[in-house]
């Protein structure tokens, strides 16, 4: 019986550990600022996304200035940068995946309809890799007047999909109400 104690007390210490890790940033080394569109563009917060025990990618979210709500990020004109860091192998499949979840979890049924083309190509960009390996980086960036330009490795991946509505349900990925990792949302705003 004290066996089986020690082995749960092990466990909880590891994952408040690892908890604790996911509230206090990224591992990654991101840029403190970077330019967009003739825009110097600072970074808001970082954090990584965990699934389980494991690290999927870490994040970092940059804005013309800093903001602390969700809102303020929403509400907040000018171009935007969303920079991961791959922290393991994933599948491209199972990031788009991931991602339209995350878009239906956290917009109204109505801007999931109305946004169907931008969704679905959504799917095709990160399905067409077979997978995202560990140290890989990908982006999405927001220009007004150009659109949601997507990256994998830099490269950017097809045309910009030109409205400004698609990438606020992007945010709302990680920032949402029913974000995909509470403590990741946290460390993008700052907090």
């Amino acid at each position: 019986m004290k066996m089986k104690n020690r082995s749960r007390i092990k466990l909880m210490l590891a994952t408040a550990l690892l908890a604790a890790a996911g509230v206090s940033g990224a591992a990654t080394a991101f840029e403190k600022t970077t330019s967009l569109a003739g825009t110097t563009l600072v970074m808001n917060g970082t954090g990584t996304r965990y699934k389980a025990i494991f690290k999927v990618y870490d994040m970092a979210m940059y804005l013309p200035s800093t903001a602390r709500t969700s809102e303020a990020v929403l509400a907040l004109p000018g171009p935007k940068r969303l920079s991961f860091v791959a922290q393991r192998k994933v599948t491209g499949t199972d990031l788009g995946l991931a991602f339209i979840r995350g878009l239906k979890d956290n917009n109204p049924p109505e801007l999931m309809r109305k946004h169907t083309p931008a969704t679905t190509r959504l799917i095709e960009i990160f399905s067409g890799k077979a997978y995202v390996a560990e140290g890989h980086t990908f982006a999405m960036e927001f220009v007004p007047g150009k659109g949601t330009q997507f990256f994998i490795q830099g490269e950017p991946q097809g045309q910009p999909i030109d409205d400004a509505e698609f990438f606020q349900m992007i945010l709302r990925i990680w920032l949402g109400n029913d974000p995909v990792d509470m403590h990741l949302k946290e460390g993008l705003l700052g907090n």
